[in-house]
């Protein structure tokens, strides 16, 4: 089984940044992880959100080994359709993204976020169903 983002961190979550933007956040073990997960730039939450890479903003944190991501919202927050009115859920994609060589993993693909579809208020669905 090829190792993930979320197998690196104590937690991945997501929220409300007001009701147009969301937040993830990646609080990592330590140092190691926080290097491992380099990686996830612009253009790699772009592929897995379906937003705009200029859109994306992304805050490093390595005293705390922390990384703070946020976009604008897919739908605004409260709209007929929002499936996650609170963004809660929106982490999920990120914390099942396979780190770079640990092979193909869920999504499939050399590219980080490859592979990925998305429902109706633009989450990403790994090719296997699970969000």
């Amino acid at each position: 089984m090829s190792r993930t983002v979320g197998d690196l961190a104590i937690e991945v979550r997501s929220k409300n940044a007001g009701p147009f933007w969301v937040t993830m956040e990646l609080f990592m073990r330590d140092e190691a992880g926080f290097a491992a997960v380099a990686f996830v730039d612009a253009p790699v939450i772009a592929r897995l959100y379906g937003v705009p890479p200029a859109t994306v903003q992304i805050f490093r944190i390595p005293s705390l080994n922390v990384v703070k991501i946020s976009f604008p919202r897919p739908v605004s927050q409260g709209s007929l359709h929002d499936r996650d009115i609170h963004a809660g859920q929106h982490h999920v994609p990120l914390a099942l993204l396979p780190l770079p060589g640990a092979g193909s993993g869920a999504m499939g693909g050399d590219q980080p976020g490859a592979g990925v579809e998305r429902d109706a208020g633009g989450c990403g669905v790994t090719g296997d169903g699970r969000s």
